[in-house]
């Protein structure tokens, strides 16, 4: 039994590899000169330095998401600062601001998918945020607008605008308001387009009353609204018209409501257009 046994101090201890794997030896030669001289400390601090690089990038990505949503928010804003100018009756101001919370609306998207929004801050909702935003900036401004510029008098005007606001609810509620293709079921509750083309044409009160009555009543009619920007067949006359439309809404307002002649055919034009492709559609078609 006792020849079994040996002094502590005869016991042989080896010692770390000095061949490290072929992996260390391509990764970093400076963890390979620490492993062959068996500095442990080096070693946990190269480890926790990387640590700290994953941390700090896994919080840098939460941040990113979190902007985006930051980003949509500003939409809201935009909404109040165009409601102040209606009280104003700062006409430019209020489509102005109406067309920056269009612009943040129809880029937000490409940059919440870029952060991977719905994967890194699952508790928030991105959809829901922008529907909040939306009903701001594309409804309860522009309805308000209307009874104030005159547009929507008396009992009837109130009447209207208080439709505008109750059928745009049902569209946002509507889990069935938008197609496979990205197109929209009914009327879109784009009231700040159809305000915006109320005011640049001047429009008579019983004509306003005639165009915000018939929009309600398309909201529950199920015609196929095309998204401009995400049309697959005739995409190209589209985007071209698409973009006539914005150089033409921009220079309506820069020159001050209502517009002038040739800024009226143009919006004029891409109407006709838009709602040509919706009653195509709406026909069985597919563009």
């Amino acid at each position: 039994m006792a020849s079994r046994l040996q002094p502590l101090q005869s016991l042989k201890i080896s010692r770390l590899p000095t061949q490290p794997p072929s992996r260390l030896h391509r990764r970093s030669p400076f963890l390979l000169a620490a492993f062959r001289k068996g500095q442990a400390h080096t070693l946990l601090r190269a480890a926790s330095l990387a640590l700290a690089r994953v941390v700090a990038k896994k919080r840098f990505v939460r941040l990113a998401a979190a902007g985006v949503h930051v980003f949509t928010a500003l939409g809201a804003v935009c909404g109040l600062l165009a409601a102040l100018a209606v009280f104003d009756a700062a006409w430019e101001r209020m489509f102005a601001w109406l067309g920056l919370a269009l612009v943040i609306d129809g880029i937000d998207g490409t940059f919440a998918r870029m952060a991977h929004v719905e994967e890194r801050l699952p508790r928030f909702s991105g959809e829901r945020l922008d529907l909040v935003v939306d009903y701001v900036t594309y409804v309860f401004v522009p309805a308000l607008a209307l009874v104030r510029g005159g547009f929507l008098p008396g009992d009837l005007g109130l009447v209207l605008a208080a439709a505008i606001l109750l059928s745009s609810l049902y569209h946002f509620a509507d889990l069935a308001s938008k197609g496979d293709d990205y197109s929209f079921i009914g009327f879109p509750a784009v009231w700040n387009l159809v305000a915006f083309y109320l005011f640049a044409f001047a429009a008579p009160q019983w004509v306003a009353c005639a165009v915000v009555a018939a929009c309600i009543a398309l909201t529950f009619i199920p015609m196929r609204w095309v998204h401009p920007l995400r049309v697959v067949r005739l995409r190209a006359p589209t985007l071209a018209i698409t973009l006539a439309w914005t150089v033409a809404a921009v220079a309506a307002v820069m020159s001050g409501l209502p517009a002038s002649a040739w800024i009226r055919a143009v919006l004029g034009g891409a109407a006709a257009y838009l709602v040509a492709l919706a009653l195509w559609r709406s026909l069985g078609r597919s563009p």
